[in-house]
């Protein structure tokens, strides 16, 4: 179970990954954000995301057209 979730559905780049920046800025370190999104795009985003922020990308999965992620903050 996340610590929070962010629904980034219908939502084309960058928007998934500003929004789950916002997100994560408001958490505390250790703490995990659940991100769907439907941008197939989405999934080299995240990636690139967690390498360059130091972020930890735990999960990510697609599932009927969505994506989901699991990040973890550093």
């Amino acid at each position: 179970m996340a610590d929070q979730e962010l629904d980034a559905r219908g939502l084309n780049c960058p928007l998934p990954i500003l929004r789950a920046k916002k997100a994560l800025n408001g958490m505390s370190s250790g703490q995990t954000l659940h991100i769907v999104a439907t941008d197939p795009g989405s999934v080299k985003d995240f990636e690139a995301f967690a390498k360059q922020t130091g972020n930890e990308l735990l999960e990510s999965s697609e599932a009927n057209g969505e994506f989901s992620f699991l990040l973890k903050k550093a």
